[in-house]
Order: C-alpha cells, then sequence, then structure tokens
C-alpha cells in the first residue's frame, strides 16, 4: 500500500549519527537547517535531575516539617512532666512544696452542705463564699477530675459484703508516681450503703452508691480533701425506710406485687385487715370489676397469686 501524504522535493541521503544528533529540518526550500546535540548541550539537564528540578519549580517556597509521634505525645495536654504533674495544668502548692490538692478542686464542683445549716437552724447560703470545708460538699464529677490531674492508673473494687439490705465495697487506686510519692502506690479505703443511709430511690442500687462512696473516700482521703462527698452522706434524714419491723425479709417483701398491693389497700382503699381486703373484693366483682372464683380461696395478701395481684393493683390505682 502506497505511503499517504506529499513526497519529499529533494529527499537527503541516509546518514550515520554516530552521537546521538537530533536533526530538525524544515520542508521548504531556503530555509535554513538547527540541529541540537543532546549528548554535548549543558543547557538541557541531565535527564536524573529532572524529578527534582520539576518539583522546585512547581513549589519554590514549600518547606517540609518533620514532626516524630514523640514530639506529639509530648505536645499532649495530658502528657506529664518528669515530676509526674501534667504539663498543662499550673498546680498550687503547701508551704512544704507538696501539691495542695484542695486548691485544685473547681469551684463548680463544690456547693453548701444543706445538712450542716439546718441541724443549726442557719439560712442556707446561695453561694460558697466564705464558707469552711466543712459546710460543703463535692460533687462525684470533682472528684474523678482531682483523681485524673493526681494521675492513677487502674481502679478495682473489692465487694466486701453484699445483703439485700447492706453492701460494703472496697476500692483501691493504683496511684502514678511523682515527685511527692517517688514510686507508684496502692491505696484503698472502704464504704458502704444500706437502706438506713440512703434515700428510697437509692435503696435499690445500694450496690453503685456503695462503690461511689469507696470511690470518693479513697480519693479524698490520698489527697488530703476535708469536703465531704455529696454521695457519701446520710440522704434518709435519719428516718429508717421500714420502720415498722425488725424483721429482715420485710422491705423486700414489700417490692413485691403482694407487697404493693397490700400497701394499696391500706393506703388508698382503708383497708385495716385482710377481711377488709376481701369485702373490698365482693364490691368489685359486685360492679363486675373483677371476679376470680378462687378469690374466696385466698386467706392472705400472700396467698393471691403475683398475676392476679398485679391485676388487682391498676384496678385499684384506676379506680376513683
Amino acid at each position: 500500500m502506497a505511503k499517504r501524504g506529499r513526497p519529499r522535493k529533494n529527499p537527503l541521503p541516509e546518514q550515520e549519527n554516530p552521537h546521538g544528533t537530533v536533526i530538525l529540518e524544515k520542508a521548504e526550500e531556503g530555509t535554513s537547517i538547527t540541529s541540537v546535540d543532546i549528548s554535548t548541550d549543558k543547557s538541557v539537564p541531565d535527564k536524573n535531575t529532572w524529578g527534582s528540578s520539576f518539583n522546585e519549580a512547581l513549589a519554590p517556597d514549600t518547606t517540609t516539617t518533620n514532626i516524630s509521634v514523640t514530639e506529639e505525645i509530648e505536645s499532649n495536654k495530658y502528657s506529664r512532666a518528669e515530676d509526674g504533674l501534667l504539663k498543662s495544668i499550673n498546680y498550687e502548692y503547701n508551704e512544704d512544696g507538696s501539691v495542695n490538692w484542695r486548691a485544685m478542686v473547681d469551684s463548680k464542683h463544690l456547693f453548701p452542705n444543706k445538712s450542716w445549716f439546718e441541724v443549726r437552724n442557719k439560712p442556707l447560703p446561695r453561694s460558697i463564699e466564705g464558707l469552711q470545708d466543712n459546710q460543703l460538699l463535692i460533687k462525684l464529677a470533682g472528684i474523678k477530675e482531682l483523681a485524673k490531674l493526681r494521675g492513677y492508673s487502674s481502679v478495682m473494687y473489692e465487694v466486701i459484703k453484699c445483703e439485700k439490705d447492706y453492701v460494703a465495697i472496697k476500692c483501691s487506686i493504683c496511684w502514678l508516681d511523682n515527685f511527692e510519692s517517688c514510686d507508684k502506690v496502692v491505696f484503698e479505703d472502704i464504704a458502704n450503703a444500706t437502706i438506713e443511709n440512703t434515700s428510697s430511690f437509692a435503696t435499690k442500687f445500694l450496690e453503685t452508691i456503695a462503690a461511689n462512696r469507696a470511690f470518693v473516700r479513697c480519693v479524698r482521703n490520698f489527697l488530703n480533701v476535708h469536703i465531704v462527698g455529696d454521695d457519701e452522706i446520710d440522704k434518709s434524714n435519719g428516718t429508717p425506710q421500714h420502720p415498722e419491723t425488725e424483721d429482715e425479709v420485710e422491705p423486700l417483701k414489700k417490692l413485691t406485687p403482694n407487697g404493693v398491693l397490700e400497701n394499696l389497700a391500706s393506703t388508698k382503699l382503708k383497708c385495716n385487715s385482710f377481711n377488709d381486703f376481701k369485702n373490698k373484693l365482693r364490691e368489685l366483682w359486685t360492679l363486675e370489676l373483677y371476679r376470680n372464683d378462687e378469690a374466696k380461696e385466698w386467706g392472705n395478701y400472700d396467698s393471691i397469686p403475683a398475676k392476679e395481684a398485679r391485676l388487682l393493683i391498676n384496678i385499684i390505682k384506676n379506680e376513683n
């Protein structure tokens, strides 16, 4: 097949090119021919330097900064200096050179101890200004923040005693070494929670209350902070949760459907005895609000099946 295009008028004879010379030529007559010898022309950069020359041309003002992992860690706000204290925190010190941990408690975590003023028939202050440590309480969040400032590696809990109305827990904290201790220190403290020193709501979470109290006490005593924790105080107001009985089974009984039914029958229906409650069941039968042929066999509240007790609870609660 013939090649397409215009034929060369005066084709040049083929010649050897031992020096790698590239011949640039014009097809038109009378035009000068220019040749460039890549092997000898110093104005053409070496191929090995093309990459670096290209990068320099694109970013002449760019500077490279290398930050090591160590430098990044040291710049972290939680990094500690050689004395064991956080670099990002300004600590306050006692006259003997030790850290004044009481002064490190943020005032937002403090509030007046209401019970202290009530016992003395004094008005409750609206702020903590001018109050002594024994007139204050500290929140759990403040204790946690204080522990973080000091630095610890682990917190462990051990259940010393766990009963239906009494829980005792020991808290162990492994503190990081600093200039005050010169080595890691494990400090332990113990606290309890009972149905007699907690509020009605907290009696359902005795384990949690005891654990929080032990943690607060462990931090406070180790750091010599003499402000009682809010979680530590007795919020029962001195009133036993179940003063009508000394039977240790009775408190739990009142949480069962039968116990709740008995309480409702006494407070809302004014039933002084189980016979009064049986009379109320007869009224419910007449009104067709509740009918159960087995009710005549019931001799006391405990003999009522839990399912029936729940049903009766709903009926009594909805009764006008």
